[in-house]
């Protein structure tokens, strides 16, 4: 077993990345606000324009990815963590921490203090990993994906529990 390690993404590395993306999409459709029916559609043009606006890094261990996490600055000093996913294989092995510790760096030298998210409604494992890193529930919830019946809800890291994750995605890909 190798280190893992965890890199930026870059619009040359858009293969990659929808590999990744679209193993995302396959393994866990409920966790996020997009489907895989809806991303096996994109071009190439489409994958690199979404790593050209957001921040995505990738986990490896070794030479094989085990893990994604996108973060976008939503407004002036406010981020928010988007797309996060651990390879079934890598879970229980700190893969998580280091992605949500890469995407908190990210912020903070950005100026971003405050690092919103949403988190399954049952997805006990992701809102104890992002819990040890100060992240606190907010009370609001919305639905993971418009007319389904699945919800999420929002959790924040800060200076303050005034903010609340942004009540819109970034985009509809996240």
């Amino acid at each position: 077993m190798s280190a893992i390690s965890v890199r930026p993404l870059g619009a040359e590395d858009w293969n990659l990345y929808r590999a990744v993306r679209l193993a995302a999409l396959s393994d866990t459709p409920e966790a996020f606000g997009s489907t895989l029916g809806r991303e096996q559609g994109f071009t190439e043009d489409t994958w690199r324009e979404r790593l050209a606006r957001r921040n995505q890094f990738l986990a490896e261990d070794g030479d094989k990815a085990c893990g994604l996490i996108g973060v976008v600055q939503v407004r002036p000093g406010v981020a928010e963590i988007v797309s996060m996913w651990v390879h079934p294989a890598a879970r229980g092995r700190g893969v998580g921490d280091l992605l949500v510790l890469q995407a908190l760096r990210w912020a903070r030298d950005h100026d971003c203090p405050q690092v919103g998210l949403w988190v399954t409604e049952g997805n006990d494992r992701a809102e104890r990993l992002y819990a040890r890193h100060g992240f606190q529930r907010t009370g609001a919830v919305q639905a993971v994906r418009e007319g389904e019946d699945g919800q999420e809800f929002a959790m924040v890291r800060a200076g303050g529990m005034d903010h609340q994750a942004s009540s819109a995605r970034p985009s509809a890909s996240a």
